[in-house]
């Protein structure tokens, strides 16, 4: 009888938990690392959006619709609390509606399921969308909203309880070799695979696959507001026009330029502080709102005033909430690859680099380890 692998995953943010998720269920041994004593990155720092609708058409939007199914499952098995509330993108201007209704029209070709809702739809759906200029916008269902903070928090210990994955956290790898994995504390493990999941900290142990990765870091802004009174929600997940600059889903649209020259024009300090507003919210009530978006050179420990003032003047203009008043501001750093939707690397045998999935992680991560363990499971058994 074959033995199970013995599998070790270097990092307890989003993608390391897919990671280990997808190979505690092939049956592998798993053991899962964190250099803090509990996940403090860029995993539990971020809307809590699954968003296949941000996604371009083929592989990639197949791979995140895999990911919201995985993530469907762990809320029955994990206990997580998922809400499928879909998304809104609004149209308050003309070029915003334009994009939109250029998309619905080729979305069901596209492998999408969304719909042109008239602004009175869209007010039936979302106590929160600002009326006075309002066109219409574009639902998609298939978005869900998830608690990162509690998400991440949580799934170790399920990996733990019912998989047997053995969680070392509070432990910082500081050497990988064929077959082995070591502590900063002298302690050693044996592997047959190893998969590093620690975001652009895998620099410290294979700093020259760093330096030629092509990654960068990426730095956002968020808020969330206090819990709004009285059980008021939302509904689904709300973005503005200024999101159909971002998303590569909506680079099929021949009207999508005009709509960037117009926001650069008008607007040059969104576009200098990446900056595109959303609105999602949590189990408690809280409304997360941001996000901007700062490369290398630019990155500072400290937030700028200027980039929150920025997104809530733009907030203010598409939603109205009962309560704005700001709990908590904070920020994130990510891994982004310049040109590949993640980075993958094998720098030593059956030893793999995943991370640079950029702002998509809650979105592709469970996705993109299935379809890694996939592989690796159809290499061992042949």
């Amino acid at each position: 009888m074959t033995q199970p692998l013995d599998v070790a995953v270097i990092g307890a943010g989003i993608v390391g938990l897919a990671h280990a998720f997808s190979a505690a269920e092939r049956g592998y041994r798993v053991t899962l690392f964190e250099r803090s004593e509990r996940a403090c990155g860029a995993s539990i720092r971020n809307f809590g959006m699954v968003w296949p609708i941000g996604q371009p058409a083929g592989e990639l939007h197949d791979i995140a619709m895999e990911s919201r199914v995985r993530w469907l499952r762990l809320a029955e098995s994990a206990g997580l609390w998922v809400n499928p509330c879909g998304s809104i993108h609004l149209a308050h201007r003309g070029d915003e509606s334009a994009v939109l209704q250029e998309f619905h029209e080729q979305s069901s070709q596209l492998g999408f399921e969304c719909d042109w809702l008239t602004a009175d739809e869209v007010l039936s759906r979302s106590p929160a969308v600002n009326p006075d200029g309002l066109l219409g916008g574009l639902f998609s269902p298939t978005e869900l909203c998830v608690d990162p903070r509690a998400a991440i928090r949580r799934l170790p210990q399920w990996l733990e309880q019912e998989h047997d994955v053995r969680c070392e956290f509070g432990t910082t790898i500081t050497s990988i070799g064929c077959g082995h994995v070591g502590s900063a504390d002298g302690r050693q493990w044996d592997a047959d695979r190893i998969v590093i999941c620690s975001g652009a900290d895998f620099e410290t142990l294979f700093p020259q696959v760093f330096l030629d990765s092509g990654l960068k870091l990426c730095k956002l802004q968020m808020m969330k507001t206090r819990s709004q009174d009285e059980g008021w929600r939302i509904g689904p997940h709300l973005a503005s026009g200024l999101t159909l600059r971002h998303y590569r889903n909506f680079e099929v649209c021949a009207s999508l330029p005009a709509l960037k020259q117009r926001i650069a024009e008008e607007s040059p300090e969104l576009d200098r502080f990446g900056i595109h507003v959303m609105a999602s919210q949590n189990e408690a009530g809280d409304v997360i709102l941001g996000d901007s978006h700062e490369y290398g050179g630019d990155i500072e420990p400290f937030n700028k005033a200027t980039i929150d003032d920025l997104m809530l003047r733009e907030l203010r203009k598409i939603i109205h909430l009962p309560n704005w008043s700001i709990a908590q501001r904070w920020n994130g750093i990510y891994a982004k690859h310049s040109s590949a939707p993640w980075f993958e690397a094998e720098p030593l045998p059956n030893v793999h680099i995943c991370t640079g999935l950029g702002g998509a992680g809650m979105t592709m991560s469970f996705g993109v380890a299935e379809r890694f363990w996939q592989r690796v499971s159809s290499d061992v058994s042949s």
